[in-house]
This record gives structure tokens, C-alpha cells and sequence, in this order.
């Protein structure tokens, strides 16, 4: 089977049954074709085994203030407020998310191209990658509400047309993950599976799925099976910490009821090598800076 079949092959089908179903991964998590890197054998094979694993001090405390500096900056200017890729919070109206974000900053593309990221998503994925997605997520105090659980990748693979789990996540935390404050909880092992939702994808689902998706997610049965099955850790640590985290990991994040905001860099690379085709499950493709369709490799 050449490599063309396999891009338009739907391997994970979803949103096409009344059922849903738990199918096994037919794909690698730590992929073959780069030797050479920051990440360690045991990182490497913690990520290969639960589906993520954790660098503290990824970014020093001096760097940590020049990024939430950042931050501050963009929330706080109208014409960004004003763009599109910024998400607000439905009940609250602060800002939430701010899509493609290395566009939108230098400091941050910056970021994206640094070999301390770079490099490491290159040794996960075995290959050049390109930026599928990157934003800032802002979580405030008192009000900062989560999400449910969910899969990234069924989102991709549904509305992007990613066609294979090779894509990895990176969390930068800007500010100190407590248990407590709405910090991201994920399954270890459950990204050997992939769930396969119900539903149909409405148009411009994104417009809403990006405050609260309701498409595209578990059901309680399967949640209850996985969790079970491979209990939940919990990415906490001090500004600067970084979580990187396969593509079909199971995860979800409750509300920031405390005074302590959380806010993180995100930025999702994929392969060259898997770059998108036609949406699976939906009728239409979502916008680019949700769904990058430039695939240029990114470089130092």
C-alpha cells in the first residue's frame, strides 16, 4: 500500500455510526527515522508506554516572565481581541484561546523553531513536522471553565482530515500547575485506543467546539472503560514545565475555581509526512489557523 492510500484511507472511522466503538491503534507513538535529540531513551519510552511525558524547566524563570509579558500583551490588545482567532469565554467573555499564535507573535515563532521543541518533536514523530495548530490558552481565576474529555486527534482526523496519529502536543505552563486549578488530567496507556464518537459535524462546528465541544466526545461508557482500565494522571509543576502529549491521548481539564490563573503556550506539530487531506466526517474544512494546510517544514 503506497503512502497516498494510506492519507485517504480511513483508519479510525467516527462520526458515521449510531454505536460507538473502541478500535485499536494501527499507528506508532514514538516513530522510527530520527536518532539524535533532546529527549532521553527513558523520555522516549515513557512517551511510547503512557502517551505523554513531562520536561520541568524547559524554560527558565527569566524566560517564563518574557512569555507571560507576552501574554498579558496580547489579551490585552483590542485589535487581537477584535480578530478571529481569538476564542472568548462564553459565560465570562475574557479571552480563553488565541489561535495561531506564532503568526500573530515573533516571540513565539521563535519559540516553535528553538531546538530545546524542535528537535524533540522531530524525534517523536521521526521526521521534518510543520505547525498544524498553536495558540495561548488563558485559563483565569474563578472562572475559568475546562474541558470534557476527548481525543484530539478524532477532531483532526474528523474535521481536518489528519489521516494518521502522528501528530504530538506541546504545553508550556506559564504559570504553576496546581491539582487545583483546572489542570489538564490525562489517561496513560488510553491512546492505544481510539474512540470512535457519534454524531454528525455541523457546519462551523468550530465556532463552538472551540468554547465547549460537544461533538466528537466520549460517551460515559467508554470514559468509565479507559479510566478504569488506566486510571488519570494529573500535568502539574512550576511555570516553565512542559507536557508533550500524543495526539489520541485521552484527556480533559475541569474548571479554575481558585484565585490562580493557569495559562500555557500550546503549539501541535504533525509529520510532513501525514499532512491533511480531505475531512473524514465533516463537509467542509475548518479555517487555516485553526487547521494549518501550510506544510512547509519548520526550521531553526
Amino acid at each position: 500500500m503506497t503512502v497516498a492510500d494510506l492519507s485517504t484511507q480511513d483508519r479510525y472511522p467516527t462520526r458515521v455510526s449510531s454505536e460507538p466503538a473502541l478500535i485499536e491503534r494501527q499507528d506508532p507513538t514514538v516513530w522510527p527515522g530520527v536518532d539524535s535529540g533532546p529527549a532521553t531513551t527513558d523520555e522516549l519510552a515513557a512517551h511510547d508506554a503512557k502517551g505523554f511525558h513531562t520536561v520541568e524547566g524547559l524554560l527558565s524563570p527569566a524566560e517564563v516572565q518574557t512569555y507571560w509579558q507576552e501574554l498579558n500583551r496580547l489579551t490585552n490588545d483590542p485589535r487581537v481581541r477584535a480578530d478571529e482567532r481569538t476564542v472568548v469565554e462564553k459565560q465570562s467573555n475574557e479571552v480563553r484561546s488565541i489561535f495561531e499564535v506564532h503568526r500573530i507573535s515573533d516571540l513565539i515563532a521563535e519559540l516553535v523553531s528553538d531546538p530545546r521543541v524542535l528537535d524533540r518533536a522531530r524525534q517523536i514523530l521521526g521526521s521534518d513536522v510543520y505547525v498544524h495548530q498553536s495558540r495561548i490558552n488563558y485559563m483565569p481565576g474563578f472562572r475559568g471553565s475546562g474541558f470534557y474529555w476527548h481525543s484530539d486527534f478524532e477532531t483532526w482526523h474528523a474535521e481536518d482530515g489528519m489521516p494518521a496519529m502522528r501528530a504530538v502536543s506541546m504545553s508550556i505552563a506559564l504559570t504553576d500547575n496546581y491539582p487545583f486549578n483546572g489542570g489538564l488530567m490525562i489517561m496513560p496507556g488510553a491512546h492505544r485506543t481510539f474512540v470512535s464518537c457519534v454524531g454528525e459535524t455541523p457546519d462551523d462546528n468550530y465556532k463552538s467546539s472551540l468554547k465547549e465541544q460537544k461533538v466528537g466526545v466520549p460517551g460515559e461508557h467508554e470514559i468509565t472503560k479507559l479510566g478504569y482500565e488506566h486510571g488519570i494522571e494529573q500535568f502539574t509543576g512550576p511555570a516553565g514545565s512542559a507536557l508533550w502529549f500524543d495526539s489520541n491521548c485521552m484527556h480533559g481539564s475541569g474548571n479554575n475555581i481558585t484565585p490562580f490563573p493557569r495559562s500555557n503556550i500550546f503549539v501541535v506539530f504533525n509529520s510532513v509526512e501525514n499532512t491533511l487531506v480531505e475531512p473524514f466526517a465533516a463537509e467542509s474544512r475548518r479555517p487555516e489557523f485553526v487547521a494549518a494546510r501550510d506544510f512547509t517544514p519548520v526550521r531553526r
